[in-house]
């Protein structure tokens, strides 16, 4: 693994990234820096966008409540994004940030909530999706941002599938089977995985999922997870079995 800079403090930036190019600071990101971190002029931070790469930076105090960032050199290249797509139905608000701030640190490139028969919420704030997802990359070290979309229907999801791309789909209901060997037939595939909602997938929609030529169907093991676990859990062993934990 790599060598990461993990006590310098790190800060998403919106905008692009250049040596000795000045940006001036939101009063929310000046009023951290300032006031909750303290930081002066000598100060290590450590700022990226999700597509400069990572950059040693200087704090400048322009204003009794401003301030402004300039980056310095390079401190490491932008690697490629993830390539694994995230599904899942979304949850009550506080599991829903946990939910989606593991998947980041799991190494989702994409974000999609999918509205499902038995999805308890209704309304999805992408915005705070988005929040939480740039939270976990500052805290981790991360430097790609997933891409968070839109919810979408199930069966409109499905409908519009890219069939080059492998769909993993998690069923509480299926046989337990060794998830590793079954995910080592997908190796060198693109994958996208799917996590239901709480109450689980109705009947019809593991009849549809099942019939489907691009799913693989997996069984997280013997007991029942809650869906935020489940996540968690499933995610892992694909990074396990056909991503970017194994040993090159």
């Amino acid at each position: 693994m790599p060598s990461h800079d993990f006590r310098s403090p790190r800060l998403f930036l919106d905008t692009p990234l250049a040596e000795g190019a000045a940006i001036d600071a939101s009063p929310e990101q000046a009023n951290y820096l300032l006031n909750v971190m303290r930081l002066d002029e000598t100060s290590p931070l450590l700022v990226f966008n999700g597509r400069d790469g990572e950059w040693r930076a200087r704090l400048e105090r322009t204003g009794k409540k401003k301030a402004a960032i300039v980056p310095l050199t390079e401190a490491r290249p932008q690697p490629p994004a993830p390539d694994l797509v995230y599904l899942f139905a979304p949850l009550k608000q506080a599991r829903l940030d946990y939910m989606v701030q593991k998947a980041v640190e799991m190494g989702a490139g994409v974000l999609q909530p999918v509205m499902t028969q038995h999805t308890q919420v209704s309304r999805f704030n992408t915005e705070r999706m988005r929040a939480n997802a740039i939270e976990a990359a500052e805290q981790c070290g991360i430097l790609s941002i997933p891409d968070c979309r839109e919810p979408l229907k199930l069966t409109q999801l499905l409908e519009d599938w890219d069939r080059s791309r492998r769909l993993i789909f998690c069923d509480e209901r299926e046989d337990a089977a060794d998830a590793i060997d079954v995910l080592r037939r997908e190796a060198g595939r693109s994958l996208a995985l799917l996590i239901g909602p709480e109450g689980g997938f109705s009947e019809a929609e593991r009849v549809m999922l099942h019939a489907l030529d691009f799913v693989t169907v997996l069984s997280l093991g013997p007991r029942i997870l809650r869906a935020d676990t489940a996540a968690v859990a499933a995610l892992a062993v694909i990074q396990a079995a056909v991503g970017d934990w194994r040993a090159s």
